[in-house]
């Protein structure tokens, strides 16, 4: 069975070129309702003061008032409208579920997510808040996990997530991105990964295990908030990578298995992924949810015993 979080308020029109109206996390939804082995479930709003804890309060009422200022919605890249504020509060209830579902059942994943750039005081690069650094916030402080490690493969570095929680030594990230690609001033991780243009699978698979694994093996997370974006994808609009649709399969499958050597839960998120075939690219995130399942399913990952009581199963709107 696949744990799967999923809002409504995910789905959003697709832009007028893209060949799915629905836009990628629609199609996400709607590709995953053809599987019999799904349990659904559905996040509450991430509570404002958890988004405090992480963002300026400040930018916080900005956001939930559809009120931020043109020149930060230029720096997100749309505008901040009614609509766009309800995703941004439910995206991070939807990473927090997860987590917890992960350390329930082994691994989840959240169909929306992984908005690493966004910073403290504004959003950038298409987020708006950043779900991966609340959700990790709040799950050490509320003490569902003493320590986390935040694994970013998206082309991209997620310069928002490194500097949130750069000051909390209990949270440590590990970003491997293209090294040329935006944003153009990096950030700081636990530890970057940056890889020559046109970095093809074998130097990649190479790569990643060779880096994380110390990582792994020196923070000894209780959970891996995956950012799992399949832009590093060789015909990906905005990537500068060369993986393979087999390249991306073998990312995975290389996470779960560090992961579950280590016996870690795994929650994902869905990341980067660009182009005008909206069912092309969801079926890439898709692919990633799949893979990582099958692993999990596979193994035994001890569950983690906590007082939280989490949504039940439901059908997705």
């Amino acid at each position: 069975m696949i744990h799967v979080v999923h809002h409504p308020d995910y789905v959003t029109e697709a832009p007028g070129r893209s060949t799915y109206r629905s836009g990628k996390n629609g199609a996400i939804r709607d590709l995953l309702r053809r599987r019999t082995d799904v349990a659904w479930h559905e996040p509450q709003p991430m509570p404002q003061h958890w988004l405090e804890a992480t963002h300026d309060p400040d930018y916080v009422a900005e956001v939930l008032a559809a009120a931020v200022p043109r020149e930060k919605e230029r720096r997100i890249g749309f505008p901040v409208t009614a609509t766009v504020a309800r995703r941004s509060q439910v995206v991070p209830g939807g990473t927090w579920l997860a987590a917890h579902l992960a350390l329930r059942h082994g691994f989840a994943a959240n169909t929306a997510g992984g908005s690493h750039h966004a910073l403290a005081t504004t959003g950038a690069g298409y987020c708006v808040f950043n779900d991966l650094a609340i959700a990790a916030t709040r799950l050490v402080e509320e003490g569902s996990v003493a320590r986390l490690l935040i694994v970013d493969v998206d082309v991209h570095q997620g310069d928002g997530t490194a500097a949130l929680t750069a000051a909390d030594p209990r949270i440590a990230t590990y970003s491997i991105h293209a090294e040329k690609n935006f944003p153009v001033r990096k950030a700081r991780s636990t530890l970057d990964v940056g890889l020559a243009d046109g970095t093809g699978d074998d130097d990649y698979i190479d790569t990643l295990a060779t880096t994380l694994t110390p990582l792994l093996d020196r923070h000894r997370p209780d959970l891996i908030l995956y950012q799992g974006g399949v832009d590093p994808f060789a015909d990906d609009r905005l990537g500068r990578l060369a993986l393979s649709q087999d390249g991306l399969v073998r990312r995975d499958r290389l996470i779960a298995a560090l992961a579950i050597a280590r016996g870690v839960p795994v929650a994902s998120t869905v990341g980067g992924g660009y182009g005008d075939d909206v069912m092309a690219l969801a079926q890439r995130h898709v692919r990633v949810i799949g893979t990582l399942s099958d692993m999990f399913g596979q193994a035994e990952v001890a569950p983690t015993q906590y007082p939280f009581t989490l949504a039940g199963e439901a059908p997705p709107a």
